[in-house]
């Protein structure tokens, strides 16, 4: 578990800067829902109407719309999963622990693609992208789902600040 924001330093790795900093969003996601109730999971305090375990499993699915489906073009099962009727849905027989678990195994896939992969390397096509010269870089889809996991677990930091007063990191 990365119990810190990783700080900038002399590296010019980039490849493991990345994965460092998904790898600390994730496990600050998990931890910002720890010891909530099911149903401060399941409540929303935000006009947007998302809730904590929505998040949760939004980022999953996510990540491997990113990686898997779109990165490798491989065909995933409900690649849009975390999606119904145009809102973010978690169905009354998930849980947070199912979701976490998926969350994690989504990182390790992630390391696995992106460690057998160059950068530079272009999205497959066939699986999120099809039209040839379209296709994003590696990197490219690594930033962004670096901004999504940034921009998310800032909202969650907000959402739980509600819920019962924790801030932080």
């Amino acid at each position: 578990m990365s119990t810190s924001l990783p700080e900038p330093g002399p590296s010019a790795d980039v490849e493991t800067r990345l994965l460092d900093y998904l790898d600390f969003y994730r496990d600050t996601v998990a931890d910002k829902v720890s010891g909530l109730t099911d149903a401060q999971l399941r409540e929303s305090r935000l006009p947007s109407g998302w809730s904590p375990i929505e998040l949760v499993k939004h980022l999953a699915f996510m990540e491997r719309r990113w990686l898997v489906w779109g990165f490798l073009g491989e065909q995933v099962a409900e690649p849009w999963g975390d999606d119904r009727a145009g809102r973010w849905y978690v169905g009354t027989d998930e849980d947070l622990t199912s979701l976490l678990s998926r969350l994690r195994e989504t990182g390790a896939r992630t390391r696995e693609i992106v460690e057998a992969a160059e950068l530079s390397d272009p999205a497959a096509l066939g699986g999120r992208f099809d039209e040839s010269g379209a296709e994003p870089s590696l990197v490219s889809i690594l930033l962004h789902v670096l901004q999504e996991y940034a921009r998310h677990t800032g909202h969650l930091d907000v959402g739980r600040e509600l819920i019962d007063g924790r801030t932080g990191e």
